[in-house]
């Protein structure tokens, strides 16, 4: 009775270990299989004797099954994409549009206008918007194309906006993005700038637009 006991003892140590060196090591702790349920080992016993053939149809079966998932996935992703396109062209909202490019409904072409009454004003940038196929629940990879001389956007076209972070929700789609980006060009977030030349900058208006439409790129 104590003997068959003191491996249970030593076992349940080992596995309330932190995982590290100790844990690893610990090999006189393991479970040897005359310990082993008698049912566990038929168990494993058949499944190391099954049919290679009918392993390989399972794998198959499952394959397909992940794979007509997958599909599935997207095809809902494409139908929610192509009513926000409607959305977007029916809205008529100045300034802003997009479209997807060439035959790929998963990658998007956008364009925004500088809003009236901002140093942006005149000024016309592109953008692309990558679809993950976990959106509507994963957030799109927005970038700017043109490069924007702007407190919230990087070097790299990248932008700042808390709807494309930690923020989004699927209630969000292409056109409240294009609008959250369009104000936010107005309205930048100084408190966390990516580019901090243009935050030290911003307070002067005047000296803020001379730079953006002397550095400007279409």
């Amino acid at each position: 009775m104590y003997f068959l006991m003191f491996p249970l003892v030593q076992l349940h140590r080992c596995t309330l270990r932190p995982r590290g060196p100790h844990c690893l090591n610990s090999r006189k702790a393991a479970v040897r299989p005359a310990n082993i349920p008698t049912n566990t080992r038929s168990n494993m016993a058949s499944s190391q004797n099954m049919d290679p053939a009918a392993a390989a149809a399972s794998s198959s079966a499952a394959l397909k099954g992940s794979e007509s998932g997958g599909s599935a996935a997207r095809s809902s992703v494409s139908k929610r994409l192509q009513q926000e396109l409607m959305t977007l062209m029916m809205s008529g909202d100045h300034g802003i549009s997009a479209f997807p490019e060439s035959d790929n409904l998963f990658k998007w072409v956008g364009t925004i206008n500088g809003a009236q009454g901002t140093v942006y004003e005149g000024l016309r940038y592109r953008l692309s918007l990558e679809f993950p196929a976990g959106y509507p629940y994963q957030a799109p990879r927005v970038k700017f194309v043109t490069s924007c001389f702007h407190p919230n956007v990087d070097e790299q076209g990248f932008i700042c906006l808390d709807i494309l972070k930690d923020k989004w929700s699927a209630l969000y789609d292409v056109r409240s993005i294009l609008l959250s980006i369009q104000s936010l060009l107005g309205e930048p977030n100084n408190e966390s700038p990516l580019n901090t030349t243009a935050a030290e900058l911003w307070n002067n208006q005047e000296a803020f637009k001379a730079h953006l439409h002397s550095t400007f790129q279409k």
